[in-house]
C-alpha cells in the first residue's frame, strides 16, 4: 500500500510567508496598477496546483467580518461575476433587493499559515457592489478606500494608520457564545501589566498569535500582556488607512483563531468584566505629504503642528456626534468609565489619558494624535474614515472662554449616543441619509434587546446580541 499523501495542498514556511505577504503589501503602499497585480494573481492561481480555494472576505455595516470559500477553479473562471445574498447580512440589502455583487481587490491579497488556516487556501479582501456594479452604499471598507485614493490623486497626501487593539483571553471554547448560560468569564491569567511567564497559557497564546501576524507581513514591533487580567495587546507598524484596517480585521480573526486551537476564547468586547480596565482600539492616524509629517512641528505646542491642530479641533467638536461610529456596541459604554483610565473626556492632552485624543510624545516620523475612545468591536473602516474625514471637514465650533474652561464628557450610554448621531447634520454627510439611517436602526436594534440602565453587573444581552459574538440564530430568537 502507497504511503505518498493523497493531498498535496500549499503550506508555506513562515518565514517564505512573510516575504510574500510584505512583497504584496509594498504593492500597496506603492500603488502598483491593480490591473497589473491581477495579472500577476491570476496568474499565480492558475500555476500554483497546490490550491484548493479562494476566501474572498468582506465587512459588514456593524464590522462583523464575513468570508466566502471559492474553488479555485471556480474563480478563475467567474471572479469578475461574484453574487451574493445581501439580505441575509444584517444591515445590507432588503429582501427584496437582496442580490449584490462581490469585486476582488486584488492587492489586498495574503498568503496564509496553514497550520492555523488551513492547506491549501489563499485570502483576498472583496468590495461589496451594487447590482450595476457601482459601489455598494453601506461597504464603509470601500468608501475608506475611495476617499483616501482621492486625497492622493488631489495632492498626494496620505493617511497613516497604527491601532492598538487590546483583547481578553479567557477559558474555554466559545466562552462569549455560552455566556448566557454560564453569566461569567474565566480568566487565564492575574499575572498584569507586562508581566506573564515565558510558558503561561496567555504569554504562549500572545507568542503563537505573534508569529501568526508577523507571517501574515504586520511587521510587528511589540505585545505583551495589558493592565487587566488575561489582556494582551499586540502592536504592528503603522500603514495606510485601508491597509490598516484590513489588518485589524485579521488580527481580530487570527487572534480567535489561535485562541479556539487552544481550547481558549480571545474576547473583543470592550468591557466583558467589571472592576477591571475594558479593552480600547486606540487609534494612531497622522497625513503624510510626499515624505514630510503634516503633524509635525517642533516649536508647536506638544510638537504638533497648527494643521494638527485643527484636525484635533474639529474632532472634539464633533465628538458626540461621531461617538456612535466609534462606540457602536451596548457594552462599548461600560468602557468609557472614569474610574479606569477611561478616555471619556472631550479634550485632548499630551499626557491625561481620561482625554479622548492623545498627543503622544513624537519626532518628525512619528508625530501623530492617537483617539483613545475607539472600541475593538467598531467597524475599523468606519472608525478610520469617521476620524479622517471629520477631522478634515467637521465643522469647527468657536472655542470661547467658557466652553475651554468646561469639562465635556462623550455619552455613556448607547441611547444617547443613537440620538446624537441622528440627530447629526454631520453624521448624514458622512455616511449618507440611508446608512446613517440604517446604522442607527441597527444600533437601536441591539440596544433594545438589551436592559435599558447599564447597572454595575455585566447583562446577558450585552453578550448575546453584541454583535460580533452573536449568531443569526440567537438574533432571531429574540
Amino acid at each position: 500500500m502507497s504511503t505518498d499523501p493523497l493531498r498535496t495542498f500549499l503550506e508555506i514556511p513562515y518565514d517564505k510567508l512573510e516575504e510574500l505577504n510584505l512583497e504584496a503589501k509594498q504593492q500597496r503602499i506603492d500603488r502598483v496598477d491593480p490591473g497589473k497585480v491581477q495579472e500577476q494573481r491570476v496568474k499565480y492561481l492558475a500555476n500554483e496546483k497546490r490550491i484548493k480555494a479562494v476566501t474572498v472576505c468582506f465587512t459588514d455595516l456593524e464590522g462583523r467580518m464575513h468570508m466566502l470559500d471559492y474553488d479555485k477553479k471556480f474563480l478563475l473562471k467567474s471572479h469578475d461575476n461574484l453574487t451574493f445574498d445581501g439580505s441575509s447580512i444584517r444591515g445590507f440589502s432588503a429582501q427584496q433587493e437582496s442580490d449584490l455583487r462581490l469585486s476582488i481587490d486584488w492587492p489586498a491579497f495574503y498568503w496564509l499559515p496553514s497550520d492555523v488556516f488551513g492547506p491549501g487556501k489563499v485570502l483576498v479582501f472583496g468590495d461589496v457592489l451594487e447590482r450595476d456594479g457601482s459601489a455598494y452604499r453601506a461597504d464603509l471598507r470601500a468608501k475608506l478606500k475611495q476617499y483616501s485614493a482621492d486625497m492622493f490623486k488631489k495632492d498626494g497626501t496620505v493617511c497613516h494608520v497604527a491601532h492598538e487593539v487590546e483583547g481578553f483571553l479567557f477559558k474555554g471554547k466559545d466562552a462569549e457564545r455560552s455566556f448566557h448560560e454560564t453569566g461569567h468569564f474565566d480568566f487565564v491569567s492575574t499575572g498584569g501589566y507586562y508581566h506573564s511567564l515565558p510558558g503561561d497559557v496567555l504569554r504562549r497564546f500572545i507568542d503563537r498569535a505573534a508569529e501568526v501576524q508577523r507571517a501574515m507581513g504586520f511587521a510587528n514591533e511589540k505585545d505583551h500582556p495589558e493592565v487587566a487580567p488575561s489582556q494582551f495587546e499586540m502592536n504592528f507598524q503603522y500603514a495606510d488607512a485601508v491597509i490598516g484596517a484590513d489588518q485589524v480585521q485579521l488580527y481580530k480573526l487570527l487572534s480567535r483563531q489561535v485562541a479556539a486551537q487552544m481550547e481558549l476564547t480571545a474576547c473583543f468586547l470592550p468591557k466583558p468584566a467589571t472592576g477591571i480596565n475594558g479593552n480600547g482600539m486606540h487609534t494612531n492616524l497622522s497625513l503624510n505629504r510626499k515624505g514630510t509629517n503634516l503633524f509635525y512641528d517642533a516649536k508647536g505646542k506638544d510638537g504638533l503642528s497648527k494643521a494638527g491642530w485643527d484636525f484635533v479641533g474639529r474632532i472634539l467638536s464633533n465628538a458626540q456626534d461621531i461617538c456612535l461610529t466609534l462606540n457602536s456596541s451596548v457594552n462599548a459604554y461600560r468602557r468609557l468609565d472614569p474610574h479606569f483610565e477611561a478616555p471619556n473626556q472631550v479634550k485632548a492632552s499630551a499626557i491625561d489619558r481620561g482625554s479622548m485624543v492623545r498627543i503622544p510624545l513624537a519626532n518628525k516620523n512619528s508625530a501623530r494624535i492617537e483617539v483613545r475612545s475607539v472600541a475593538p468591536d467598531s467597524n475599523p473602516y468606519m472608525s478610520v474614515y469617521t476620524i479622517l474625514r471629520t477631522g478634515l471637514e467637521g465643522p469647527l465650533e468657536k472655542a470661547d472662554e467658557a466652553k475651554r474652561n468646561r469639562t465635556r464628557f462623550l455619552p455613556d450610554n448607547i441611547y444617547d449616543a443613537v440620538r446624537l448621531f441622528k440627530s447629526s447634520e454631520f453624521a448624514v454627510k458622512l455616511f449618507g441619509e440611508q446608512v446613517h439611517q440604517k446604522f442607527a436602526e441597527l444600533k437601536t436594534a441591539q440596544a433594545d434587546r438589551c436592559p435599558r440602565a447599564l447597572g454595575t453587573k455585566v447583562k446577558t444581552g450585552e453578550i448575546q446580541f453584541h454583535h460580533e459574538v452573536t449568531n443569526q440564530y440567537l438574533w432571531s430568537m429574540f
